[in-house]
Formats: structure tokens, C-alpha cells, sequence
């Protein structure tokens, strides 16, 4: 029987036509009847998506909850990862120095993707920087010696000595720490400081051992592929997490922040690639300079 116009206002979906075409056509007639059965109809909807929507109702209304989650998964994923690379160094399938640089470039960037699960306040921001700022505690330990973890110390040091890991490892820590406790994801200096650290500075290493032949004229261990190489990643990562993050509305992309990356990872390859970087250590000349020139044109 052909349905009148009119008589179901709200009828939008298939299966809800099947439904009413069922219905005997005395009831059809019946006004009274119509509207009651609409009524049910509309208490079984809202009861089902009252069902669906409940547990992110929960964390959206208790935010806390929402980020101790945020904060396990988070810190679930980088141990992941970190005990990933260890396998790596132990069982010799790259190279101490590639293996290392793997662990420098992944899990910075790793972690980031991981911010928008943290709810927007400083709650958040604190709760995602004790992952890192726990790992700062770690390289301590380990960097005066008072924890064994060979596996650790293999996929993070050059020549194998804990001692190490009180420069480099412990510098990069900190940084991530910084983004997160002061910059957060809102902060286009977050983006430029993590990016230009971890796959600017990595990735200059692995293509400056393969194919720097040509060094630059004012430090005779670094070279021309290599900086070419650590400006251009630097600044397509930085691209990349600012397409990412303004997906969330967290940043507003803009042509002057391209630009703004671009001279910050410019100005970051510049700096890594000097003799003072060597002395003292890009990671923590690296990040100085990101943010410093980020605060002026970002």
C-alpha cells in the first residue's frame, strides 16, 4: 500500500519505510495511531545512540580520565618503539650509528601524532610531557651508571659508553619534554622545534655518511648533502604536522608560517652544520635555534 505524503514528516531511511509499509492500513488511517508509533519509533532511535555516544560522553565529561588513557596509549606506543630499535642494535641489523639515528628520528615524531588524543588544556600538555620527562630520569641512570640496560645504551650511543647518554640522549629528552610542557601542540615552535630536531639532525646524519663526499669549507665534518638534506626534512616535516594539527584546529595554516618553517629550518641546518655544534652537541644547538629564530618569524 502507497504511503500518504505527509503522514511521516520525518521518514528519511529505507528501513524505516519497510516499517511503516507493514502496518495495516486501518492503523495508516488512524491519526492517533500514526503519532504513537512515530513516538516509539524516535525512543528507539534516541535510546540507540544514547548507547553508541556514552563511553566518549564519559571521557568528554571527565577529561582526566580521558588523558591517564592518552597518557598509557602514549607512552605504550614510544616504549614500543624504543624496544623496537633495541631489538635492532642487538641482533646487529643496522649499523651503531644508522640504528641510533632511527631511534632519533622515529620517536619524537611518533610521539607527536600521539598529542591530539590529550585534552586541550595544561592538563593535557603536563600529562604528554611526563612520557619524555620520564626518559630523562632514565638517561640519568643510565648516564651515571646506577642502571644496567645494555640494549638501551647500544641503540642510543655512538660507541657503546652509558657516559654518553648524559649529552645527546639526554638533550633530546628534554626537548621533547620543553615542546610539550611549554609549546604544546597550539605552538608553531612545538612543530619547528621537534621536526628540526629529530628528522632534520637524523636524517642529515644518514645521508651525509652515504653520500658526503663534498664537505663545506668552513667545517671538514659535515657536508654539503648532509645540510641539504637535514634544511629539506626539517622543513617537510614541519609542513607535515602543520597539515596534521590543523586538521584538529589546533594551528591555522598559512603561507606565512611555510615560510616561516622554511627559515627556521634553514637556519637550524646552518647551525648543525658549524664546528661549535660539534663541540658542543646539535641537540641541544639544534632546538636553541629552532626556537629562537621560530619566535621571531612564526
Amino acid at each position: 500500500m502507497a504511503i500518504p505524503a505527509g503522514v511521516f514528516p520525518g521518514l528519511k531511511s529505507n528501513s524505516n519505510l519497510h516499517l511503516y509499509s507493514s502496518l495495516p492500513s486501518s492503523l495508516l488511517s488512524n491519526k492517533k495511531a500514526v503519532n504513537r508509533f512515530n513516538l516509539e519509533i524516535h525512543k528507539l532511535k534516541t535510546r540507540r545512540l544514547h548507547i553508541e555516544v556514552s563511553p566518549k560522553a564519559m571521557f568528554l565529561e571527565n577529561p582526566v580520565m580521558g588523558d591517564l588513557i592518552a597518557t598509557a596509549v602514549s607512552g605504550g606506543i614510544a616504549l614500543s618503539m624504543l624496544r623496537l630499535w633495541e631489538e635492532t642494535a642487538k641482533r646487529g641489523v643496522f649499523d651503531q650509528k644508522t640504528n641510533r639515528k632511527l631511534v632519533h628520528i622515529s620517536i619524537g615524531l611518533v610521539f607527536m601524532l600521539c598529542w591530539p588524543m590529550f585534552s586541550s588544556g595544561r592538563q593535557g600538555a603536563i600529562l604528554a610531557s611526563l612520557i619524555p620527562g620520564l626518559n630523562i630520569i632514565k638517561m640519568l641512570l643510565l648516564g651515571l651508571g646506577l642502571w644496567k640496560d645494555d640494549a638501551t645504551v647500544k641503540s642510543m650511543s655512538r660507541f657503546g659508553d652509558h657516559r654518553e647518554l648524559l649529552k645527546g640522549p639526554l638533550y633530546y629528552a628534554f626537548t621533547i619534554t620543553l615542546a610539550c610542557a611549554v609549546y604544546w601542540r597550539y605552538s608553531p615552535n612545538a612543530i619547528g622545534l621537534i621536526c628540526n630536531l629529530c628528522a632534520g639532525d637524523g636524517i642529515a646524519d644518514i645521508v651525509g655518511r652515504r653520500f658526503g663526499k663534498q664537505k663545506l669549507p668552513y667545517n671538514k665534518n659535515k657536508s654539503f648533502a648532509g645540510s641539504i638534506a637535514m634544511a629539506a626534512a626539517g622543513f617537510l616535516a614541519s609542513i607535515g604536522y602543520l597539515h596534521y594539527f590543523s586538521l584538529f584546529g589546533y594551528i591555522q595554516e598559512s603561507s606565512h608560517m611555510v615560510f616561516g618553517f622554511l627559515f627556521v629550518s634553514l637556519a637550524a641546518a646552518l647551525v648543525e652544520s658549524h664546528p661549535i655544534s660539534t663541540e658542543l652537541d646539535d641537540n641541544l644547538t639544534v632546538p636553541l635555534t629552532s626556537v629562537l629564530v621560530g619566535s621571531l618569524v612564526l
